[in-house]
């Protein structure tokens, strides 16, 4: 469904992104992780036309998009969330996921009744005539997740959903998520918080200072001697497989 070729972008001297290369297949749920100021964020943006690439190719059901605005992206079923929430708070949860339907459903009555279905879908019934501002960070997550939703897309890219969250709540959103993908929307999705990335991804990719490190199943790829370096610093994985034998 996604093909990201050789992507690179610079901001003056500081190269976020080199040459980064993944392949997300419909259907599934892949995992872009990596340590803070990997470029993460920054691929997610041009992925998803925030952000102009300086080179590279991004196919989307085999069409290029690269340079296409973000707007369109929508349009065509490639949407992203956001780490930090914004909902309008002033609003209700269901107008906040009303605005969103309207991408698709723009008469108001419509779009209206789309977000309660929405609401319901993610578990937010409770919680939708209450005024988004006053929503819990769990709420919020939830709500952002219902926005993204509520513009039917093919691709949905999730920015670090489970920021915040305490260990019930990530399992919570760990089963919304694998029910979201069932429902037929594919995921790609960066993520720190491991329990999701193993519990979730088929396929992991691992960026670090910008450049592709590793990808393969989660197990493999979270054992790999360059990604735990990337994580906890130059001869971790040497340190570790001194430690593991002294403890055999």
């Amino acid at each position: 469904m996604l093909e990201v070729s050789q992507v690179s972008k610079c901001f003056g001297g500081l190269a976020a992104v080199q040459e980064a290369s993944l392949e997300v297949r419909e259907g599934s749920i892949t995992a872009l992780i990596g340590p803070n100021g990997a470029g993460k964020t920054t691929l997610f943006a041009i992925i998803a036309g925030f952000i102009a690439a300086d080179a590279g190719a991004i196919r989307f059901c085999g069409e290029e998009i690269a340079g296409l605005p973000a707007p369109v992206l929508a349009r065509r079923g490639l949407v992203r969330t956001f780490q930090i929430v914004q909902p309008f708070a002033g609003l209700s949860v269901r107008e906040n996921i009303a605005i969103a339907c309207q991408l698709r459903h723009r008469n108001r009555a419509a779009a209206l009744a789309r977000a309660g279905d929405t609401a319901q879908r993610l578990g937010m019934s409770a919680m939708v005539d209450q005024p988004a501002g006053a929503l819990t960070i769990a709420g919020r997550k939830r709500l952002e997740l219902a926005r993204a939703l509520a513009t039917e897309p093919r691709l949905l890219l999730l920015d670090e959903v489970m920021a915040g969250l305490n260990p019930a709540e990530v399992a919570e959103l760990i089963a919304l998520i694998r029910a979201i993908r069932d429902g037929g929307v594919t995921l790609l999705m960066t993520e720190h918080v491991m329990q999701a990335v193993t519990g979730l991804a088929d396929h992991v990719y691992v960026l670090n200072e910008g450049r592709m490190i590793a990808d393969g199943a989660s197990a493999g790829v979270l054992a790999d001697p360059r990604v735990v370096e990337a994580y906890l610093g130059h001869g971790a994985a040497k340190r570790l497989a001194g430690d593991g034998q002294r403890h055999a």
